[in-house]
């Protein structure tokens, strides 16, 4: 299914743990590594079709992970003619995506990727927030970094904890309060046409942000 233009629908899927670290998958039989991301089939919403590929990708199930928000607009790259099948050629451009940031509520455990009889990974690894910038195939490096900009600003804030104190005496934990550590899963699922405005310390990518290292 593609539009007029060429390019085909498609979801993208940044996963993150508890530490915003990203889930990174390694494509089966390469060395090609990658977010989880696939086709929107015909009457699927982008939603859907991200339910959908999460499961056939990576083995997770809706009450895995919440949805803490999701690019606005679609997102396009453009494939070399080299990696397209040659009767493609001609009418297939490439991709137009919508993206999708997503928290693990699960456990590592809980990720399969042989829950198909057509896995798309045989390796995966939980990688910094930036690091697939780095990492990822030259023609989609500039829609991961539209993405992962986009979505930066509603990564769960993580608190800082001080066990120790500068003589290397253990600060004394606090009673449990029931209060959690951080920023509790699925309290900022957002629709397509909502806005969260970043906080003053939000995240910036590599390029705005000259006290990060890559």
């Amino acid at each position: 299914m593609l539009d007029r233009d060429g390019f085909r629908p498609n979801v993208g899927i940044i996963l993150l743990n508890q530490k915003n670290q990203v889930f990174w998958g390694k494509r089966i039989r390469t060395h090609s590594w990658q977010f989880p991301q696939g086709g929107i089939d015909w009457g699927e919403t982008p939603e859907q079709a991200m339910i959908r590929e999460l499961h056939e990708e990576v083995g997770l199930q809706p009450e895995h992970v919440s949805v803490v928000a999701r690019t606005r607009d679609w997102l396009r790259y453009e494939v070399p003619d080299r990696y397209i099948r040659r009767d493609a050629r001609g009418h297939y451009k490439g991709q137009k995506q919508i993206w999708f940031l997503l928290q693990l509520t699960g456990h590592d455990w809980n990720l399969n990727l042989r829950a198909t009889n057509h896995p798309e990974f045989d390796a995966w690894r939980w990688n910094d927030y930036w690091v697939p910038l780095d990492a990822v195939v030259e023609f989609k490096r500039g829609v991961y970094e539209m993405a992962l900009t986009e979505l930066a600003r509603y990564l769960p804030r993580q608190e800082p904890r001080n066990r120790y104190l500068r003589h290397g005496h253990r600060v004394r934990e606090p009673e449990n309060t029931g209060a959690p550590e951080q920023v509790a899963a699925g309290t900022c699922e957002l629709p397509p046409d909502a806005s969260l405005e970043p906080a003053a310390d939000s995240y910036l990518p590599p390029n705005q942000n000259p006290d990060h290292a890559r």
